[in-house]
């Protein structure tokens, strides 16, 4: 399995993107090499698309496929793809506040701690859909790691698009995002028109 191991805050200083959006606190002290240099328009497409890559954890081929997927459904292409990426399993962990970081949500999801509709799915890309319940098994509820991540998750947002009882780890999607509601920094428009050429 590919994995990419770049050091998240030099990613994230190449990507000029705030290390908040991927659930870390630590800030870089150093400026990017290219921070004053003129981009051209194609170097904007790609780091928009890079960074939404970055956000969510998705490796070129899946991101390609999303943005297909996307290009089918109904309405604007890039609105569609926000709105894939956002219900991505480790993602809607990451959201409900059990988990700390994306990364760590996706492996949470790996080791089979989530159930969705009662049914444990091990599958960080498994698309939720609205009315699906998420929650924690049994086993991992009593786990003390869980307890620690509810301490430090507690200050974030839960999206309005979800319901989270945090006392027993069970969250319930009421329907799919909007592009509206979606804080992630990305000018889908770009990814768009890179894909489109």
């Amino acid at each position: 399995m590919a994995v990419n191991r770049v050091p998240v805050l030099k990613r994230c200083r190449s990507l000029d993107l705030d290390p908040v959006f991927l659930g870390y606190d630590k800030k870089s002290k150093r400026k990017s090499l290219r921070a004053g240099k003129k981009m051209s328009e194609y170097g904007l497409q790609l780091r928009e698309k890079q960074k939404a890559k970055f956000i969510y954890g998705v490796l070129e081929k899946p991101f390609r496929n999303y943005y297909e997927k996307a290009d089918r459904m109904k309405g604007m292409t890039g609105e569609n793809l926000m709105i894939l990426l956002e219900r991505r399993l480790d993602n809607v962990v990451f959201r409900m506040g059990y988990a700390r970081t994306r990364k760590e949500a996706r492996q949470i999801v790996g080791h089979k701690h989530i159930l969705v509709n009662g049914k444990c799915v091990n599958i960080p890309s498994y698309l939720v859909s609205a009315g699906d319940t998420v929650e924690l098994s049994e086993k991992a509820k009593g786990l003390q790691r869980y307890k620690d991540v509810a301490e430090v998750t507690n200050g974030r947002l839960v999206p309005e698009w979800m319901d989270v009882d945090q006392e027993n780890f069970k969250g319930t999607i009421k329907e799919f995002p909007s592009r509206e509601v979606i804080d992630v920094p990305v000018d889908e428009m770009l990814i768009v028109e890179l894909y489109s050429k």
